[in-house]
């Protein structure tokens, strides 16, 4: 991951002090050196640059207090359950649309920026979308290696504070570096610095367009959710979503095996990293992973019959009326490149 290499994104992303590797292995660097780095990278006395990841976690902050509100002044349990299931799929199903496929991915395309506007803004915004694209990319090109900015190999609090100490891009590019880094984000509808303003904040976004996007969306469903159901329901929806702001930052560690061999023959079919298909991401937020590692281009990632994907039949209803004009589907070259040839395996096992 050092600076002179010719590959683009490995030097996308800002190093943290203590290096993504040491003589050429992946370095996991102790406790005390990741939450040092957190906390130096959140202190925003010490430079401007250090904005984003604040704001990345004063969201947790801001949704926490709602949670709290809503548990002290306003709690019940159908509320509760309410909030929980908004939480775990519709956000988690509104983030494989709109961050995971269409802004990393490209999987599918939209008729016009005002579609893309009304999917971005379609739940309560939790995520920024330069936090999560430039090292998405990155991601996929370094499973489990080096410059890998949620390393599994790293444990548990080396991803879940990834979006700080890893996920934040690189503050020396170049201009011709900078205009290749913001057009990965370009799709997404975010307020790009020009390389200036770069240069001065540390981000492609732009701080104001950026914060007032974030005070619009929270405004808008704030006053919805006020509208339908008072202060009470507003609090639970919120509330809640600050327990999935915090809870989808375990889930590439669990999604890669915890660090260990977790595939299963006839389920994970992906080989070259750790990614495993789990039946409870699948079915809350359409996250078949390994199918996923396998396609990361596609608009489908459930491609068994039990693989239910809400994000799938979302973007084809989308086609249908006429918000999508476009989406690659890889079920076919799943079915004949992998299902099919295992199945028939299996059969001559049986005969043998």
């Amino acid at each position: 991951m050092a600076t002179t290499t010719p590959d683009f994104l490995a030097r996308c992303l800002e190093r943290p002090a203590y290096g993504f590797e040491r003589e050429g292995a992946f370095y996991r660097p102790s406790k005390r050196e990741i939450f040092h780095e957190f906390f130096s990278r959140l202190n925003l006395a010490a430079s401007r640059k250090n904005w984003l990841p604040l704001w990345s976690w004063a969201i947790v902050g801001l949704l926490g207090l709602a949670l709290a509100l809503f548990l002290v002044r306003h709690f019940t349990w159908p509320l509760a359950g309410l909030g929980l299931a908004y939480a775990l799929v519709v956000l988690g199903t509104h983030g494989t649309i709109y961050l995971h496929r269409y802004s990393t991915h490209r999987a599918f395309r939209f008729r016009n920026r005002f579609w893309l506007f009304v999917v971005r803004n379609l739940t309560v915004k939790v995520v920024s979308e330069e936090l999560y694209v430039v090292s998405h990319h990155v991601h996929h090109r370094y499973s489990e290696k080096p410059g890998d900015p949620y390393n599994v190999n790293g444990g548990w609090l080396y991803c879940f504070l990834a979006d700080v100490n890893h996920q934040v891009v690189a503050q020396d590019l170049s201009p011709v570096d900078y205009a290749r880094v913001s057009r990965l984000v370009e799709r997404t509808g975010v307020h790009a610095n020009d390389y200036a303003g770069y240069r001065r904040w540390g981000t492609i976004s732009s701080p104001v367009p950026t914060l007032l996007g974030f005070a619009g969306n929270w405004a808008f469903w704030y006053a919805a959710l006020w509208l339908a159901g008072g202060h009470a329901l507003a609090l639970a929806i919120f509330g809640m979503s600050g327990v999935w702001a915090v809870g989808v930052r375990t889930f590439n560690f669990d999604g890669h095996g915890r660090g260990r061999d977790r595939r299963r023959a006839g389920i994970d079919f992906g080989r070259t990293d750790l990614s495993v298909n789990q039946v409870w991401p699948g079915y809350v937020a359409s996250e078949w992973h390994n199918n996923h590692h396998l396609y990361p281009s596609g608009a489908r990632s459930g491609f068994l019959p039990y693989q239910v994907d809400l994000a799938w039949q979302f973007v084809r209803f989308c086609a249908w009326a006429g918000v999508v004009s476009s989406y690659r589907d890889f079920r076919e070259e799943f079915l004949r490149d992998h299902y099919q040839p295992y199945l028939r395996s299996r059969e001559l096992a049986a005969e043998a």
